[in-house]
């Protein structure tokens, strides 16, 4: 899986965790939500490459 990430794949991702951890230390709730919201983009954002993808023939 890092082989894919890449370096700033890797930065990135940490970076998003960090942030959620800074959030639900001060509001645990609204952490909650942007997990579902991060999961959830991170869905369509899969579906729609993976749809690319078919159109080009991958």
């Amino acid at each position: 899986m890092l082989d894919k990430l890449g370096l700033s794949g890797l930065f990135g991702a940490l970076l998003i965790l960090a942030g959620i951890g800074v959030v639900a230390w001060n509001a645990p709730v609204v952490a909650a939500g942007l997990v579902l919201v991060l999961l959830g983009l991170a869905l369509v954002v899969r579906r729609a490459a993976k749809s690319v993808m078919g159109m080009f023939g991958f």
